[in-house]
Formats: structure tokens, sequence, C-alpha cells
């Protein structure tokens, strides 16, 4: 995702700004890993491969979601997120 993608970018539930995390980018300066999160809403988008999740709740792939969950674990940025929601 290029990083100038974000300015266009809201939450599709509120239509609030969201706050860009960057874990690992390419050569280039794009988002290869990272998350979007909502500061109303508390919902979380995590970016993988360059693209970010941003389907409705019901929609959503948990199985998915949970390996990249695991992997910040590993990487030390541990997120607490529950029902796509960041709780810390």
């Amino acid at each position: 995702m290029k990083i100038s993608t974000i300015h266009k970018l809201c939450c599709p539930f509120d239509r609030a700004d969201l706050k860009l995390e960057v874990i690992e980018q390419t050569i280039e300066h794009d988002v290869r890993t990272g998350s979007l999160s909502c500061s109303l809403c508390k919902r979380f988008y995590p970016i993988i491969s360059g693209i970010p999740i941003m389907s409705p709740d019901e929609y959503r792939d948990v199985e998915v979601e949970n390996v990249y969950y695991e992997n910040l674990n590993l990487l030390g940025t541990p997120k607490e997120i529950k029902n796509f929601r960041l709780l810390s």
C-alpha cells in the first residue's frame, strides 16, 4: 500500500480518520505490513502483503487475521484485538 493512500482512506463504519502503523516497508517505502486503526470506533484493520483488510466484520477471515496477530506477537508489538476492535 502506498503511504499516500492513507490520506484517501477513512473508517468504513463511521468515516473517521485512520491511524497508520508501519511494521515493514518495501524499498520504495510502500507499506508491506502494518495496520490502520480508527480512534472513534476502535476498529483495527491489518495491512497484509500491502493490502489493507477493510471488509465489513461479517466478511473478515478470523483465521487469516489471527496469523497476522501471532506474527505481531513474535515481532514484539502485540495487540489485544477482540471482534476486530483494538482493546489496548
